[in-house]
């Protein structure tokens, strides 16, 4: 077979004579399989259908009669289970030796070898497979996969006509519940909300998959490309969320696959094969579905969403059913559901009325939920099974905070949600007036409350809650975010942007800390996947090896920060010599713009993030050479710990308040204030109130948290006799209590601390 088109359009045509003739629809399927092991020369073409919950042996050119309709395997059963379980294509040149094989003696396959079988797909669920195998071992060639492919489209088609599959093929938007249900999800944009159930979209099904005139459908698929680049620009163009914000790159990736030339030809060559313009995109749209799947690398699978968001829009313009919920309209205060949802179709809903979103999918660095946060649209993700849940029309209560939503829920759990969004306005508004009031103790001490950011817009929180500075601004987002590698330029717009709006106030930017679980797919790994990627080559390693990025990124912080002063560190410093190699390539680019008589920053702050517990054994060699030194608590704990902090089942097993953390961290404060070096925590465990009053009692005196917990940790500190609670905790290091956490919660009620 020359090409993929050429192949399928070859059996495509004699499909097309097969399916509009007037014989039963076992007939078509034996003829189906004749035609396809003809075409492709294979000794065996099979078809298997989803009838009760089985897979039955349908039709079969090459395996024994006798076992149609005989042999059935179970969903996830032998390689055929496999493909329908998973909805992926297995291609073997050695079909026993993968660990699903099932040998089923009745249909005689044992002569032979190599196995390729495809998912017959139906409204997103496999209800068939189709497959071919060979005597001879060998792997069956990209092309005649693609033919396979095109055909189970084709089939699919076939099949439903003929209501030969189960019903529940069909996809069901009932729930299986219509009681009162929690929720569990993954917090991608804080935030309460409440209102009704909308999916975003009813799915276009593709009824007609062979077409009778190949141009005519291209023309077709031109015209659908032009409208929906024409609807994106629009808008971008129209977002209304202020300028300068990440979104903006992400709108700017997403125009790029709008017009992307390889999707557009991978759709042509579709409608090359004999495919109509809906079936071409529906047969991309699958193909890219089955790479979603294969994909551990979060940051590529999200930039493959962006490519399914796209096709869905362009099969509703090239069909004619453009009825998203945003396009028939919001009529009441909603909450969308969606599988996941793209950056474009976000911005097509009227936020009046759009509360919140849940996603069965989603991340945290998702293009959709960079611009709900810009938005201000609380989003809920990681929701499995929400689509079968969750019914249309059910009022839902959204708690992104606590991490669920209640389903249907009854006139009780209504009243606790109502009292619960109540309080948290009127704390909202109870921190809002602290924002002008300084963080001192009853005592009288001033300590320094930063925030972490690392979006343009986050700068914004400086004012709304009156922290000092951004004591950690991460600068990998940006690289998070884009589909290529940031130039020098947009970097240093970036930082230069975010010095500004700080005004006087302090920022501590991180040298990009990507790598580990945080790749980028536009940098080359050289690599093979790593078991533990937080423990590896990430953060300052993989900086200092890729000495080219962090040049540019020095260039663009010191042409940023000229004429003020630029604070900089050095995220998961290992090793002191480590330190003074990122701090020398910044010291080189520095001579190379004063050579070139460019503009510089008035003084240049070097700093290091205390993650790695080796450098806390070698601080008399590090702290001479720093401004600062910042320590990272989430890192940190995990690896005191050897706990892996994304493992479900170690999440909550070590506690920030354990006497370890707290005597480890303890021993940072006297050598740092000797050397008169600032020592601030960062992360999450400073963010709270409890594990924060901790940290003041260790003597630490600067935290940077999320703005969010800026109000209650200014609150807390502002009811703390400092003193009393450094004399209380020096007596709990010397003898631990087994609940460290029991004991200082006992003391701030006894003291009058508010840890609300």
């Amino acid at each position: 077979m020359t090409t993929a088109a050429a192949s399928a359009r070859e059996i495509l045509v004699r499909l097309h004579d097969v399916m509009a003739s007037r014989t039963p629809a076992q007939s078509k399927l034996n003829a189906v399989v004749g035609i396809v092991g003809e075409a492709m020369a294979s000794e065996v073409c099979s078809i298997y259908l989803l009838r009760e919950g089985v897979l039955e042996l349908f039709a079969t050119r090459g395996l024994a009669q006798e076992a149609v309709h005989v042999t059935k395997l179970a969903m996830g059963e032998g390689l055929v289970g496999t493909i329908a379980e998973q909805v992926e294509t297995l291609n073997l040149d050695e079909a026993a030796s993968h660990p699903d094989f099932a040998y089923r003696p009745e249909t005689g396959e044992d002569r032979f070898h190599s196995f390729a079988g495809v998912p017959i797909i139906r409204r997103e669920r496999a209800v068939g497979v189709l497959c071919v195998q060979h005597v001879e071992s060998r792997r069956y060639a990209d092309v005649e996969i693609e033919a396979l492919q095109t055909v189970a489209m084709v089939l699919s088609e076939l099949i439903a006509n003929a209501e030969l599959v189960d019903a529940s093929g069909a996809a069901t938007m009932r729930p299986q519940s219509t009681a009162p249900m929690r929720i569990a999800g993954l917090r991608l944009v804080d935030g309460m909300a409440s209102g009704y159930a909308v999916f975003h979209q009813p799915r276009v099904h593709v009824e007609h998959t062979v077409a009778e005139d190949a141009e005519a459908e291209r023309h077709r698929v031109y015209a659908a490309f032009d409208k929906m680049r024409d609807q994106i620009e629009r808008l971008a163009s129209q977002a209304e969320f202020g300028g300068g914000g990440e979104h903006e790159e992400v709108l700017e990736t997403y125009k790029m696959f709008a017009y992307d030339e390889g999707w557009s030809r991978r759709i042509n060559e579709a409608i090359d094969s004999g495919l109509t313009a809906e079936a071409a995109i529906e047969r991309v749209q699958q193909r890219t579905r089955m790479r979603m799947r294969q994909i551990d690398d979060p940051l590529l699978a999200d930039r493959m969403h962006d490519l399914e968001d796209l096709s869905n829009r362009l099969l509703r313009i090239v069909s004619g059913q453009m009825g998203t919920a945003a396009q028939m309209g919001l009529r009441q205060d909603t909450i969308l559901i969606a599988r996941n949802l793209g950056p474009a179709e976000l911005l097509e809903y009227d936020r009046r009325r759009l509360k919140g979103v849940i996603l069965e999918e989603g991340s945290l660095t998702a293009h959709v939920t960079i611009v709900a946060r810009a938005m201000g649209v609380p989003v809920l993700g990681r929701v499995r099974d929400v689509r079968r849940l969750i019914g249309e029309g059910d009022l839902l209560l959204l708690d992104v905070t606590a991490g669920n939503v209640f389903a249907r829920p009854s006139s009780a759990m209504e009243e606790v949600f109502e009292t619960a969004l109540q309080l948290r306005q009127k704390r909202r508004a109870v921190f809002a007036a602290l924002k002008s009031e300084a963080p001192v103790t009853k005592d009288g001490h001033r300590l320094t409350l930063m925030v972490n950011a690392g979006l343009r817009d986050d700068v914004s929180a400086l004012d709304m809650t009156g922290a000092d500075g951004i004591g950690l601004f991460r600068t990998e987002f940006q690289f998070l975010v884009s589909a290529t590698l940031p130039s020098r330029e947009r970097q240093q717009r970036l930082y230069r942007d975010v010095l500004e709006a700080a005004g006087d106030r302090p920022v501590v930017f991180r040298t990009v800390d990507i790598g580990g679980d945080k790749a980028l797919p536009y940098l080359n790994k050289t690599d093979a996947d790593e078991e533990n990627p937080a423990m590896g080559w990430r953060a300052l390693r993989l900086a200092l090896e890729r000495g080219g990025l962090m040049k540019v990124q020095a260039r663009a912080l010191l042409e940023a920060a000229a004429g003020r002063t630029l604070s900089v560190m050095f995220p998961m410093v290992s090793e002191p010599w480590e330190f003074d190699e990122a701090r020398a390539l910044f010291e080189a680019q520095r001579d190379w713009l004063s050579a070139r008589n460019k503009k510089l920053p008035t003084e240049i702050r070097y700093g290091a993030m205390l993650e790695v517990p080796a450098l806390a054994e070698q601080l008399d060699l590090l702290l001479p050479n720093i401004s600062f030194l910042s320590v990272g608590t989430n890192d940190l704990t995990q690896f005191l710990f050897a706990a892996d902090r994304a493992n479900p089942k170690l999440a909550e097993r070590y506690d920030w308040l354990s006497a370890a953390i707290l005597r480890f961290l303890a021993r940072l404060v006297e050598p740092t204030r000797a050397a008169d070096v600032q020592l601030t925590v960062c992360g999450e465990m400073g963010g709270r109130p409890l594990e924060a009053m901790a940290l003041i009692g260790l003597g630490i005196e600067r935290l940077s948290i999320t703005p969010a917990a800026v109000g209650p940790i200014k609150a807390m500190v502002r009811t703390l006799d400092r003193a009393a609670l450094s004399a209380h905790m020096a007596t709990l290091l010397k003898a631990p209590p087994r609940d460290m956490r029991g004991a200082l919660t006992e003391w701030a009620r006894q003291h009058d601390v508010e840890l609300a």
